[in-house]
């Protein structure tokens, strides 16, 4: 057997923070206590280090067109594959990440699964991938139950998009209600972007003919209520069909405020936002556009204010999970648009969430450093049928173990990073707290900072179906 020990380090997970010795057999946690000894084990002194499970990233797109759907050959596509993606995730903490396969119109859904886990085998990687369903065409014969069988091969969410009404990722209300009906009955958690793409539309052609074209407008196109408008709608269709909802990068006070009111109201509905989010303000859009463009995301990065009102929403439960939304288009992409509607929308960033996050929320003390670990471990793993294998550090869970150390400081550069994204929307922000080490399944995978391991160990992640979480 394979053992390993952890030995002097303070354990945090979403519930609580002790000092423990961790030891791991077969790449399992086999044994938690004070001064825990084994003859037969590799031993790493995580003296005045946390030592937290490996975060879970339930929001990326790897290999991705813009906007999902795009021929490769004609535009833009994420510069990371599941290879180099996972290996930034790793340095940077990540040892779980959930992307997305994407529906062609046309296509089935057992059709679509085999393809992206095809991608898997031509782009190994270096963590666990498992994937959300995106759903575009349900026109298809027995659509529901091709859909609804995705349950068995480990695919337990569905992803709508209400934006992007001049794409054909775009779905109406009816699909969104008829994908909420089979989540209902099948045991999968319906994922929304949640925005209203129709008025969204209208006011970007407007800007368009009056020629407004900078960054800029990509915001002033975006107006929080068509966001906050969306949430509303989302949970209401998917309350009416008894499915669970999970509203995606929430951006804005009003989405975060809608999410309160429903959820008080007893709807089954949970929600995220994104490190950028809680980073930024809309002035990064007023840049010179070689800058504005970096800073692309939809929903866009909102003015003064909204930051504050999630942080706040972290705290007190409104928003369950931190993700990345990591989409990195290389700047040449961003910088061949000519307005801001043809900018790819996305940014990079699952290198940095843990670290970012701790110096923004643990160190300024917006969030516990537990409170950290629920909302970038535990809630996404019991969200997304992980828990308790994932998420936390029990015995019996997997050992998938970030060793941090809160005293390790470093200045963020994608000079040094393992992402293939020529530029970082967090450059030259200094951080106090690192990751130093990661363990994969009790292998060490990450070493003072850097990729460690001789091959990728990581692999398609089936989940579980959807069960509330307690």
């Amino acid at each position: 057997m394979t053992k390993l020990l952890i030995k002097g380090g303070e354990v945090v997970t979403g519930a609580s923070a002790f000092h423990a010795d961790v030891l791991i057999e077969d790449g399992v946690v086999a044994a938690l206590g004070q001064d825990l000894g084994h003859p037969d084990a590799a031993v790493i002194d995580a003296t005045g280090k946390l030592v937290l499970p490996g975060c879970i990233d339930m929001h990326t797109h790897l290999e991705a067109p813009h906007n999902e759907l795009d021929d490769p050959s004609e535009g833009a596509i994420t510069c990371d594959g599941f290879r180099d993606g996972t290996i930034a995730a790793a340095v940077g903490g990540t040892t779980t990440i959930v992307d997305f396969a994407t529906q062609s119109p046309g296509t089935t859904f057992h059709e679509t699964l085999q393809q992206w886990r095809q991608r898997l085998v031509k782009s190994p990687p270096a963590v666990d991938v498992g994937f959300h369903m995106i759903v575009t065409d349900m026109g298809h014969p027995d659509a529901e139950q091709d859909l609804a069988d995705l349950c068995d091969e480990g695919v337990t969410s569905y992803k709508l998009f209400l934006a992007y009404k001049e794409s054909p990722l775009w779905v109406d209300d009816s699909t969104l209600f008829r994908v909420a009906q089979v989540a209902a009955k099948s045991g999968a958690l319906v994922m929304a972007h949640a925005e209203n793409g129709g008025a969204i539309e209208v006011l970007q052609q407007q800007a368009l003919q009056r020629g407004d074209k900078a960054p800029i407008w990509h915001s002033y196109t975006r107006p929080v209520r068509t966001e906050s408008e969306a949430v509303a709608r989302v949970a209401t269709l998917c309350d009416i069909a008894g499915a669970p909802a999970y509203i995606m990068h929430v951006s804005c006070s009003e989405a975060a405020e809608v999410v309160a009111q429903e959820r008080s109201r007893g709807m089954r509905l949970w929600a995220e936002t994104c490190t950028h989010y809680l980073a930024f303000t809309e002035d990064v859009l007023l840049k010179e556009w070689q800058e504005a463009v970096k800073y692309v995301v939809t929903p866009p990065i909102r003015e003064s204010g909204h930051a504050d009102a999630l942080w706040s929403a972290l705290r007190d439960g409104t928003l369950s999970v931190v993700s990345t939304d990591h989409c990195p288009y290389l700047t040449r992409w961003k910088n061949a648009a000519t307005d801001f509607y043809t900018i790819p929308n996305g940014v990079p960033g699952v290198e940095n969430r843990l670290e970012v996050m701790y110096e923004l929320g643990v160190r300024q003390g917006r969030l516990t450093v537990t409170q950290l670990v629920e909302r970038l471990c535990a809630a996404p793993a019991r969200l997304y049928g992980m828990f308790p294998s994932k998420g936390t550090i029990t015995i019996g869970s997997r050992g998938d173990i970030v060793i941090f150390d809160p005293a390790r400081s470093k200045v963020i550069s994608a000079a040094t990073e393992m992402s293939k994204c020529d530029y970082s929307i967090y450059e030259g922000m200094r951080v106090e707290g690192s990751v130093e080490s990661v363990l994969f399944a009790g292998q060490l995978i990450v070493q003072d900072g850097k990729y460690v391991a001789e091959n990728e160990k990581g692999a398609y992640l089936p989940r579980a179906r959807f069960v509330d979480p307690i």
